[in-house]
């Protein structure tokens, strides 16, 4: 049987996702990697800053380097942009026993939370949450798929969709098609443990309960997965998992939209990427105002740090 990792990509000094097109082609470079590499996906959160990923495969890192050379390829073309995308390195954890990967699989679903960008991990339209136990929580399961003809403008035309995957109308591959839904429902055992496990508090009982599998691996902590992530610390994520946050604030793929669309209209410019630093410096100062944003989120969607 194959191993199960968690693994986490992140982008420190510019977001990954600059719109809902993009979240997309994000998730389908994942999930190509995925079909290229016989492996399966138990669980994802795609962040505008970096992705959480827990994987059952025996290739960690042959699927973290085809999905970031073809998502990188894809922003580089998209913005007229140059080099490598986000961090050079990445986190990498092999899971061990039920607890342990019940915690890795819930910690990604409940994400969103923990950055204060969702409520509840159901309101978050970029991850799996949505996809468990569908028919017991009354969730909607009829989707209108795209025409074989158009998937190519999501994917590349060159590239060789397996023939079990389909597309939603926006070009997102499903992710129904991609994750071993039942192994996970099975792990949860019903849906009211499955609820339980999305709201219940990362505390140290969530910790104890770990060490009752009895391996060497360390228990998941937030401290632990969010290495390399600098967009919120451990205490603000604690607060945020509570509902404690301000979800009226703009998020960052509402603010790239207004930058991007400031830069088309009145910079004249193909992207953000185009842009002189002094022009950056400009249009900081006006969405700062504008948007009542903080300095590193105003920096990290203008792309001020890339090189």
């Amino acid at each position: 049987m194959k191993k199960v990792f968690h693994l986490c990509h992140s982008s420190k000094d510019e977001v990954l996702f600059r719109n809902h097109d993009d979240y997309n082609w994000g998730f389908n470079c994942y999930a190509l990697a995925l079909a290229k590499t016989d492996s399966c996906s138990l669980a994802d959160a795609h962040m505008s800053t970096h992705r959480h990923l827990v994987v059952q495969t025996d290739v960690p890192e042959r699927i973290m380097f085809l999905n970031r050379l073809a998502y990188t390829r894809h922003m580089n073309t998209k913005y007229h942009r140059k080099g490598p995308l986000g961090e050079s390195g990445y986190f990498c954890l092999e899971i061990d026993g039920l607890y342990h990967l019940l915690a890795a699989i819930s910690y990604t679903l409940r994400n969103p939370l923990h950055h204060g960008v969702a409520q509840t991990p159901f309101a978050y339209p970029h991850s799996s949450a949505n996809i468990m136990f569908q028919s017991q929580l009354g969730k909607p399961q009829d989707i209108d798929v795209l025409g074989r003809s158009h998937r190519h403008n999501h994917v590349g035309r060159n590239v060789l969709l397996p023939d079990n995957y389909e597309m939603d109308k926006s070009g997102l591959i499903l992710r129904k098609n991609v994750t071993a839904v039942q192994q996970v429902e099975l792990l949860y055992a019903t849906p009211k443990s499955f609820l339980y496990y999305m709201n219940r508090p990362s505390d140290e009982k969530w910790i104890e309960e770990q060490k009752e599998d009895n391996v060497q691996n360390s228990p998941i902590t937030m401290e632990l997965i969010e290495q390399g992530v600098s967009l919120t610390s451990s205490p603000q994520m604690q607060i945020y998992e509570k509902g404690r946050s301000d979800y009226n604030r703009i998020s960052d793929i509402q603010l790239c939209e207004e930058i991007d669309r400031i830069v088309v209209n009145q910079y004249k410019a193909l992207s953000v990427y185009c842009l002189p630093y002094s022009q950056k410096q400009e249009l900081y100062h006006i969405v700062r105002e504008l948007y009542h944003v903080g300095d590193v989120q105003a920096r990290r969607c203008l792309a001020m740090d890339y090189m």
